[in-house]
Parts: C-alpha cells; structure tokens; sequence
C-alpha cells in the first residue's frame, strides 16, 4: 500500500487491490504508478465527480499513449483519510465538471 497526500493534506491510500483493478481495466497504466502519486499530490486541477469523488488531472506530453492527461479518482472519507478509486489517461479533462482547485 502507498500512501499519498492530497492537496488538502489528507492520505489517500492505493492499494494492492486498486492498482491490479486498475492495470486490469486500463492496462496502458502499466509502469505509471509514479504518475499516479504525483498526480494526486501536484496536480494540475481537481474537479469534483458525480458521485462525490474527486478527480485530480494532471497533463503529460509523453506517455504510452502520446500527450494525455492523467486523471485519478479518488474518495476523501470523513475529512480524515481516503482512497483511490481508479486512474486513466485522457485526451482533455471534463469541461461541465465544477473545478475546486486549480494550480
């Protein structure tokens, strides 16, 4: 398990389990789990998800699928702790989702 800080300080855990859920669903993310913990620890933007995730974005010009944007999924529980929930890459991020922080 790693432990990454959000923006707000909060630990976000990945898990054993999330990254294989991950691989399994986006296998393109093989070999990016550095960019994941840098994505949620510096990113770019965080918008707000449907469901009550947040989604950090962070922009990469090289990556195993040309330029893309990675974006990570990912609960705060309880002001406390939180947990990811998935990453991909992305060719933009969501316009019609509210952003709550950008750099």
């Amino acid at each position: 398990m790693i432990i990454i800080h959000s923006k707000k300080g909060i630990p976000i855990r990945l898990t054993r389990e999330r990254w294989e859920h991950i691989l399994r669903r986006h296998p393109e993310m093989e070999g990016q789990r550095d960019r994941v913990v840098e994505t949620i620890s510096d990113p770019d933007l965080i918008q707000e998800g449907d469901f009550g995730e947040l989604l950090a974005v962070r922009f990469y010009s090289k990556t195993p699928l040309t330029q893309k944007h990675l974006v990570v999924a990912y609960k705060e529980a309880g002001g406390q702790e939180g947990f990811v929930l998935t990453a991909y890459f992305a060719g933009s991020f969501s316009k019609r989702r509210e952003v709550i922080w950008k750099r």
